[in-house]
């Protein structure tokens, strides 16, 4: 039996954690029950709500147009971005509008599945590790909770996704990978020749995008989301993440002085991010920047990032390129699976990853 709107705004972790993730309803399920108040356990530090006098109203991260990218002015717009802001949004990237407001679509599909077929990919009951449906980011080690439901999917080969990915959303999610795959080569390229390396041979291809995880995310309506966080403040741990949203906003990027920047919803728009393993790789020269989304309260937004990561087995640290001039390496030789565990066995909390690959002076 459903418990009671009471219950699950004044009861216990107990009693959330087993309607929101054991039985497959997600914070969805909590939002359609018409809440009023928010569970206690969504209530985040008054520090991690970005309120309207931490915004700078009139920045904004760049709009690059890609149907210029061979050209120098477009080549140097790119790394200048990732250099300044480590996120900028792309038009005219080649990816077909259609592709995008299907895979969006998908998406929705996903979520509006009953709860018992969405907690068939939970960690416990998932045919794979590389198919997950799961709440928040890591509640175990939470002290606030996430208003996020998300279906994440590592990609392996065509055939595992065929065959465990979820029948609703694998076509539309796939094509759009395989769709958005010229693209980011393109910017790769473009990136590591502004690094003197002058060729992506097998092994820095490996480094670059040896890996995909794809997520697709979905923020429901929130009852105070003055109180609450989407995701909270953190940075990728990627090398690139390509970040397709709707048109609802809510993503915020940390700009100068401990102010945010709102990345607006541009129609037909990706948004890039450089993630800790571009920093690393750069020697600090392309930044990960923090962000974090905020929730809203009468619509509901998803967004679907890919995330191009190293492979879990490679060992990732400053290009011999960029310390061929005498610059001194700022990070270590470090381990992707290691990095990547130390991520997520923690809560959201800014920066602070990327500390695990600093040498200490």
């Amino acid at each position: 039996m459903a418990p009671t709107t009471a219950v699950l705004i004044n009861g216990s972790s107990d009693a959330i954690t087993d309607f929101v993730l054991k039985q497959g309803n997600g914070v969805k399920g909590l939002s359609e029950m018409g809440l009023k108040n928010l569970p206690k356990q969504y209530i985040q530090p008054l520090e991690e709500i970005i309120s309207d006098a931490k915004i700078m109203p009139q920045a904004s991260i760049p709009v690059i147009d890609m149907s210029k990218l061979d050209g120098p002015t477009v080549a140097e717009a790119v790394c200048r971005a990732a250099e300044r802001w480590g996120f900028f949004q792309i038009i005219n990237h080649g990816v077909p509008i259609d592709v995008l407001e299907d895979v969006k679509e998908s998406t929705h599909r996903f979520f509006r599945l009953p709860a018992e077929e969405k907690r068939k990919y939970l960690k416990e009951l998932s045919p794979s590790n590389n198919v997950r449906f799961g709440t928040s980011f890591s509640p175990e080690a939470e002290k606030a909770l996430e208003w996020k439901d998300y279906l994440s999917l590592f990609y392996v080969s065509e055939d595992e996704a065929s065959a465990l990915w979820p029948s609703v959303c694998k076509d539309q999610v796939l094509d759009y990978m395989r769709r958005s795959e010229i693209v980011i080569r393109r910017l790769l390229d473009v990136l590591v020749k502004n690094l003197k390396v002058t060729e992506i041979d097998e092994t820095k291809e490996s480094l670059l995008m040896g890996s995909r995880r794809i997520n697709l995310n979905y923020y429901p309506i929130c009852p105070n989301p003055e109180l609450t966080v989407g995701i909270g403040r953190h940075s990728d741990v990627s090398t690139l993440t390509v970040l397709l949203q709707d048109d609802v906003g809510g993503l915020y990027v940390r700009g100068d002085d401990d102010y945010w920047i709102h990345v607006p919803p541009v129609n037909g728009s990706l948004v890039i991010n450089v993630g800790d393993a571009l920093q690393i790789m750069s020697n600090g020269r392309y930044k990960s920047v923090e962000h974090c989304v905020m929730t809203d309260g009468s619509k509901n937004r998803i967004s679907i990032p890919i995330f191009i990561n190293p492979r879990p087995s490679d060992k990732i640290s400053p290009f011999h390129e960029v310390l061929a001039s005498g610059e001194k390496a700022a990070y270590k030789e470090v381990l992707y699976s290691d990095y990547v565990k130390h991520f997520f066995r923690k809560a959201h909390d800014g920066k602070k990853t990327i500390d695990f690959a600093k040498i200490r002076i």
